[in-house]
């Protein structure tokens, strides 16, 4: 996103009505990813099969994502580099090229979602054949085009209309749904069971998502900044203003999913998995139309937020890693042509009854990419000869670490319970020497010290 980059001007010296303001934009941009059609999934099967007792695992979620994210917005105002360019900075070039094929599918599979998520939509809206569906969503490539040819701040501004879109929709379902908030307050509460647990780890799965990292340290970026001690303490201070709200937005929006499928189907004992079902029963269960509709809507504008988004990390990623230059229209028509076409070939095939198979897996794919995005993020945010005084301090160190432990071992163990009943024979040991050679790769990320560079990026 080199075209972008301090496009701008936040200095000390620039004008200091609204100044906060102007550093508003990039977390927003980012907190899309956090409700995008898989979280959709995942909220609405936990609201319909446990109420709302897994809100307190939305909170936690929140609160992981919010220090990731704000160590990824600290290393691109700090050490100007976003992740990907970091991790080519510092790493040996075999292990560099590894990281970026583990990006590149991570991205690819989240595209996947979001496609998919989009064609549901407009199948619900207006009847559109999914497959179909899938091919105009890839249009928006023109949109992103045009977008950043006026600049960031109109496509945050895109961005932020279809956050706002999303949020009132979800709105308008809550006022119809009247939900028990005594029991929307005991679901902040800790508590889990063993049937409840494969679906909290599927929700904290969903939330944190490793193309968010790479994005976020890029999109800081476009603001230009005054350098000195004071001027980064000022964009830090803004920018963690800004991840803080834009994340807390997104908590209320995947909590809202959440409760709607709460107080709407488990209260009615109705079990839903599936986003075209829970679309078909909410107006007989709300007696309104309205209900069915802005569902859709929102679910619409999830899934072009995201994919807006999802090609924008991909860019960043192609270009961080291994400096690979295409025109912008080549860039993004590939990495949606990948996404594209495995989701219409699904849809074709399968119609609505592979959906859900093929959302699943693109969360097993993103659970496998997660912590190879974190441990970079944390190692280098913590280094002082690239962050300087800007260093994670003991306990920030400390805690991104647990949490990434944390999300690293139940993203592990969905992965145990997904894959064996899904692979058998020749598919099996293939999945066992991927599985081994991440696990090599990880610990090698994690331990043998960071190369000493030059400035040269």
């Amino acid at each position: 996103m080199t075209n972008l980059e301090q496009t701008v001007d936040m200095r000390l010296g620039a004008p200091q009505r609204w100044r906060a303001l102007g550093f508003v934009g990039p977390a927003t941009m980012v907190s899309v990813g956090y409700m995008d059609p898989g979280n959709w999934a995942t909220d609405l099967e936990g609201g319909a099969r446990f109420g709302y007792q897994l809100l307190w695992v939305l909170l936690a979620s929140n609160l992981m994502a919010m220090l990731l994210q704000s160590l990824a917005a600290r290393l691109g105002i700090v050490g100007r580099l976003d992740l990907a360019q970091a991790c080519r900075r510092h790493y040996a070039r075999p292990v560099v090229w590894a990281l970026w094929g583990l990006s590149e599918i991570a991205i690819i599979a989240c595209d996947l979602a979001e496609v998919v998520g989009s064609a549901i939509a407009l199948n619900l809206l207006f009847r559109i054949p999914l497959a179909w569906g899938a091919v105009i969503t890839g249009l928006d490539v023109m949109l992103i085009l045009v977008l950043q040819h006026y600049g960031i701040r109109k496509l945050e501004a895109v961005v932020a209309a279809l956050v706002f879109t999303i949020g009132a929709c979800m709105g308008i379902e809550i006022l119809l749904a009247q939900p028990d908030w005594g029991q929307v307050a005991g679901g902040l509460v800790p508590q889990l069971d063993r049937r409840s647990l494969f679906v909290a780890i599927g929700i904290i799965g969903a939330t944190v998502m490793p193309h968010n990292l790479y994005l976020h340290s890029s999109l800081v970026q476009t603001r230009r900044i005054d350098t000195s001690t004071r001027g980064l303490r000022e964009a830090i201070r803004y920018n963690f203003i800004d991840t803080a709200l834009a994340l807390n937005i997104a908590f209320v929006i995947n909590a809202a999913i959440l409760v709607l499928s709460a107080s709407t189907f488990f209260t009615r004992g109705i079990v839903v998995t599936d986003l075209a079902q829970a679309h078909e029963l909410l107006t007989p269960l709300l007696g309104t139309t309205l209900a069915a509709s802005a569902f859709a809507i929102a679910l619409l504008a999830s899934g072009q937020s995201s994919t807006i988004t999802g090609t924008l990390a991909g860019q960043v990623v192609m270009e961080g890693f291994v400096r690979l230059r295409l025109s912008p229209i080549k860039r993004r028509l590939i990495t949606r042509a990948i996404a594209v076409v495995p989701a219409v070939a699904v849809l074709a095939h399968a119609g609505s009854g592979g959906v859900l198979q093929l959302l699943v897996w693109s969360q097993v794919v993103l659970s496998l990419q997660l912590p190879f995005a974190i441990v970079p993020l944390v190692r280098f945010t913590s280094e002082r000869r690239i962050m300087g005084r800007f260093a994670n301090p003991g306990w920030q160190r400390r805690l991104a670490w647990q949490s990434g432990a944390l999300i690293l071992a139940l993203n592990v163990w969905l992965v145990v319970q997904e894959l064996p009943s899904a692979l058998t024979g020749a598919g099996a040991w293939l999945a066992g020497l991927v599985a081994v050679s991440c696990a090599f790769l990880l610990v090698w990320i994690a331990w043998v010290p960071l190369r000493r560079m030059g400035s040269e990026r």
